[in-house]
């Protein structure tokens, strides 16, 4: 099975900068959105994070712009689960756009399951745990992301 399309969205006007390039916040804020539509996939929709109190909080993200991305463009965010264990997931977002064959960026990030109520962390449902185990099965063929697990650092 090929990574999930999580979100799809043509580049908003106020989206774009003074190059008429996709500003760097709303790269974040895409894959952002494509997060929460992988909540909604693995049972933490709005009612069931009202119902449960958990949630996910990002705890950490990195970005790599890799090509420019101009107003109007439909594009769409590939997402691969990397892995996840009782209380955090890793997962990577990639942005697409159909006259390119590459990410145009990508996105690694480690998320969280918490407890709203403290807030503080809390395992996941069985339900998510489920989801995500088949999610990651059905993920076993895709290569490791180009972009995960890099570190930022001048080379000396």
């Amino acid at each position: 099975m090929p990574a999930l399309i999580t979100y799809r969205t043509p580049v908003q006007e106020d989206w774009v900068d003074y190059n008429g390039h996709l500003r760097d916040a709303y790269y974040l804020l895409i894959f952002s959105y494509a997060t929460d539509a992988l909540m909604e996939r693995i049972g933490l929709d709005a009612d069931s994070r009202g119902q449960s109190g958990h949630s996910l909080f990002t705890l950490e993200a990195h970005i790599n712009y890799l090509h420019e991305v101009k107003l109007g463009t439909e594009v769409w965010v590939q997402t691969q689960i990397i892995g996840f264990d009782q209380k955090r997931l890793h997962l990577y977002h990639s942005l697409h756009r159909s006259d390119i064959g590459e990410a145009l960026a990508a996105s690694e990030q480690m998320l969280l399951h918490v407890n709203l109520a403290g807030p503080k962390s809390t395992p996941f449902s069985e339900m998510s745990v489920q989801t995500m185990q088949q999610l990651l099965h059905q993920q076993d063929d895709l290569p490791t992301p180009a972009f995960s697990g890099r570190v930022m650092k001048i080379p000396t």
